[in-house]
């Protein structure tokens, strides 16, 4: 049961890492790798996801839609900025290969329909 704590936490760490080079790098998502970190601390240290829970990071990226499964407009239109560039580049390099465009279109699509339909928009007076 030790191992699998050490393994956990280690894990934590490595998303919490790939979460913040996210923020500066387009190419990575960060909040995924935050959900992550959230789950890995979750199962191995109370005091680990306590000071989770309690970084900026976590408020500003993650608390809204952990708790209301819900985003700012700023937070969504971000993502979807994100997401379009990098599929745009994507589909761009893959200019004579038809059937992996057509599949990267639909996870495009699909990128789109669900931000947009899927995860409900905070007004900013509800967020306070």
């Amino acid at each position: 049961m030790k191992v699998k704590k050490i393994v956990f936490v280690i894990c934590g760490c490595i998303c919490i890492g790939l979460g913040y080079i996210g923020i500066l790098l387009p190419i990575l998502p960060t909040v995924p790798f935050f959900l992550a970190a959230l789950f890995f601390f979750a199962n191995s240290s109370e005091h680990l996801h306590d000071w989770f829970l309690n970084t900026t990071m976590y408020k500003k990226h993650l608390e809204s839609f952990v708790q209301k499964k819900a985003m700012k407009r700023s937070s969504k239109a971000m993502i979807l900025t994100m997401v379009c560039i990098v599929m745009a580049i994507g589909f761009i390099m893959m200019k004579n290969l038809f059937v992996p465009r057509i599949i990267l279109g639909i996870v495009w699509l699909a990128h789109v329909v669900y931000f947009v339909f899927g995860v409900k928009t905070l007004h900013e007076e509800t967020i306070e």
